[in-house]
This record gives C-alpha cells, structure tokens and sequence, in this order.
C-alpha cells in the first residue's frame, strides 16, 4: 500500500515535472512572435537608414566648389549681393540637415549632424559680413581673407562631415541587413524544429536535472557580459576628442593670418593624418608602425602647439613595428604625458617614446620628465587601474576635466576621471589578450612618470 503511495506520488510529480516543461513551449511560441516582430522592426529601421542616406545625398556633391565659388564671384563683385543665392543654397543645406536628425539615432551622427548646423551658421555669418563689407571701398582685402581663412575651411568641414554621416549610416546599414539575413535564416530553421526538439529537450531534462541547463546558461551569461564590457571600452577608445581639433584649427588659423605657410601645411598634413589614422576603415587593431605615426603627427601639432615647453622622439626597434596593436593605445598615454606631466612643471619637458621585444611580448613605453607624482598618488592610480572607479565618482569628480582636451587620459596627477580613462586603455587591453598583459605605471615626483604598455607579439598578418 505504501510503495504503491509513493509510486503514485513519484509519478504524480513526474508528470508536474513534464507539464511544468510543456508550460516551457509557451515563451518559445512568445519568441517566434518576437523574432518575427524584431524582423520587421529591423527591417523598419533598415528602411529609415536607407532614406537617410538617400536625404543626406540630397547634400550636393558639388557644395563646398559651388559655395566657394559663389562667394568669390560676390568678393569680386562679379555677382550682387541681391543677386546671389548663397543664403538660398544655406537654407537647403539646413533643411536637409533637419530631415537627416529625424532619420538617425545613433549618438555619434547626431552629434556630426550638430557640427553641420554649426558650420552652416558659420558660413552664414560669414556671407553676411562679406555684405556688410561691400559697402566700403576698403574692404576687398578683408573679404578675400574670409573667403581662404573663413569660407573654405568651414565648408571643408562641412562636406567631410556629411560625408562622414553618410559612410557610417552605410556601414550600419550593411550590419543591419547582414543581421536581418542572418536573423531570418535562424527563425526559418529554429521555428521549424523548435517543437521537435524542444519536446527532446525537456525528456533528457527531466531525467538529468536542472543543472544539465542552468550551467552552460550561466557561462553564457558571463561570456556575453565580458563581451558587453569590452564593447564599452572599445567605443569609450574610439572617441576622438573635438577639444583637440578646435585648438589644433585655432593655431592654423593664427599661422595662417601671421602668414607662417610651412606651419600651416605642416599643421594640416598632420591632423589629416591623425584623423586618418584615428578612422583606420573601422578596424581594431593596427601595426605598431601606424599607431607610432599617429602619435607623431599629434606630437608634431603639439609640439608646434607647445614649442617653448615640448620636446619629443620616437624611438621604437624596427623589429616591433610590425606587430599588432589596439587602435587608439599610445596617443591616450602621451596625450596624459603632455597635459599632466609636461605642462604641470615648469620649463620645458621631454616626451620619449620607445620599445622593448621580449621573449613572450613586446613593450611600449611612454616616458616624460614632467610633474610626476607622490608614492601615496601613484599607488592610488595603481590601484584605480587595477579595480576600476565606479561611473557615479567620476561624474563627481570629473569637474572641468571631463570634456576638456586631454580628458582620457588625465589621470597621473589629477581626478577619478581621468583613473577611469587609463582604466579603460588597461580593461581593454586585459579583455581582448588576457590578464597578463596592461599597463604599468612608474612615477616619482618632480622627476617624471614611466607608463609600459605590454602586448603580445602577434605579426601584421594575424
């Protein structure tokens, strides 16, 4: 009677236990609904990237050349100020910089779409004093100066920027249509066995416990949650600051009117080649000799920038340049070498860039002879480095350092945020090869500060 009682009572739980794993086909159902919602969310939003692309060609091609050239048929006087249709031409651009806000949403285009509605003010600041000008007989000169310094520098600017909008857009345009592709294949295939297998499932569950699924979930979890965390520091790297380049405009700008030519191609040939770099087709990781060249054409505008107090060299072994590097690694830490090691003493101070190829891995190190820092103030560093400084310090202490120039990398004398930037160049460099490779910090105050970058040696082919 009492074997018979717990028999029924096994077999009564068994069967709560299977129908507990059937009640499990109901969120697959909801998931099917949902993947299907999602494709056409995607396909939505691929939609309005299209048509954002399509908008921002609207933008003609030939803008800056019809700008620029308009503008000096009005200085020369060739054509009337009521006659020309620069102001027409502004509103146009506008427009389409107004639609192209409510197609994007993602923060980096938006954020160039607000750069374009800068330079169009800029420029139509700019037509309006080349009027007011023409009604002095004395103003040619100072016309002809807005139109090089002023006109066609802003629409350089702006056609580089809607150019840039328009190749990101494309680029997330691919990714979301290569998803969408990807997306409807595994819907197809999933839905059609889901049932099926998911009835397997839950019979080889049932006898093997719940562990059998609670284990490979939980290392996915983690895996995905690493993966989340290194994508933030990517992005975090990928930034480049506006701060630099408005000074870096500013000083060409300052060449220019005192007519110094050589500083002025000077200038520009390096800070095309920064940003050049800094783009690198979207790509990770980049040969130690690329990332050295990126760090010498920002020394070399600092240096211009910075002439009484900087000095520089690069001396890296020929053997290292061939290996790989992540993106945006060197320039962070000698941006920090400069803003807070060289700029915080006084006289002039020395930059030195060099490596060292050991057997397993390869080192760059970054040396100044600027303020340096305490031991108290260099194991603090260390160890925000190590463990990381929670977001809500360092909006608390951030302070003026948080958008200014400089910022990511402020943090071997001052300020939980800049800990936080030299933290990101440090997680990302463990996440992607592993703990035993990072930065280390040596300082002593008055004398300078030693940062190594360590990385593995991996060839430019890998």
């Amino acid at each position: 009677m009492i074997s018979g009682k717990r028999k029924k009572q096994r077999s009564r739980l068994a069967t709560q236990i299977r129908i507990s794993y059937l009640v499990l086909l109901l969120p697959c159902l909801f998931f099917i609904a949902y993947a299907f919602y999602n494709m056409w969310h995607i396909n939505e939003r691929n939609n309005e990237m299209t048509s954002s692309v399509v908008a921002a060609s609207e933008f003609s091609l030939e803008f800056k050349d019809d700008f620029d050239y308009q503008t000096y048929l009005l200085v020369v006087g060739n054509i009337s100020p009521d006659n020309t249709a620069l102001n027409e031409d502004l509103d146009k651009a506008r427009e389409v910089v107004t639609r192209l806000k409510g197609y994007t949403n993602t923060e980096d285009n938006l954020r160039r779409l607000e750069y374009a509605e800068k330079y169009l003010n800029n420029l139509e600041t700019y037509v309006a004093q080349i009027k007011e000008n023409l009604g002095y007989e004395n103003k040619y000169e100072d016309n002809m100066l807005i139109w090089e310094n002023d006109v066609q520098i802003v629409t350089s600017l702006l056609s580089e920027t809607i150019n840039e909008y328009i190749y990101y857009e494309n680029r997330q345009i691919q990714t979301t249509q290569t998803q969408n592709n990807a997306l409807f294949m595994n819907i197809v295939e999933v839905s059609a066995v889901l049932l099926a297998v998911g009835l397997l499932s839950m019979i080889v569950v049932s006898y093997f416990g719940p562990k059998w699924i609670t284990k490979p979930i939980e290392e996915q979890v983690k895996e995905e949650q690493k993966l989340l965390r290194k994508s933030e520091f990517d992005l975090l790297q990928s930034q480049i600051n506006p701060h630099f380049l408005y000074n870096t405009l500013d000083a060409i700008v300052w060449s220019a009117e005192a007519g110094n030519q050589k500083q002025v191609v000077s200038m520009v040939g390096n800070l095309s080649d920064f940003f050049r770099l800094s783009l690198n087709k979207g790509k990770e990781t980049v040969l130690v000799r690329e990332e050295l060249q990126h760090v010498r054409s920002y020394l070399e505008i600092q240096h211009i920038r910075y002439q009484d107090i900087l000095t520089y060299e690069i001396t890296v072994p020929e053997e290292i340049n061939e290996f790989r590097i992540p993106k945006l690694t060197v320039q962070p830490v000698v941006e920090n070498a400069l803003y807070h090691g060289i700029k915080n003493k006084r006289g002039g101070g020395r930059i030195t860039v060099s490596g060292e190829e050991k057997r397993d891995y390869y080192s760059i190190i970054v040396e100044d002879n600027g303020k340096g820092m305490t031991e108290e103030r260099l194991l603090e560093v260390r160890k925000a480095i190590r463990e990381g400084v929670s977001a809500s310090a360092i909006a608390a202490n951030s302070g003026t350092n948080s958008s200014g120039e400089g910022s990511i990398s402020a943090n071997v004398t001052s300020g939980n945020n800049a800990v936080y930037g030299l933290y990101n160049v440090n997680e990302r460099i463990r996440l992607t090869y592993g703990e035993e490779y990072g930065i280390h910090i040596e300082s002593v105050l008055d004398k300078g500060t030693r940062v190594e970058i360590r990385l593995p040696k991996m060839n430019g082919g890998a």
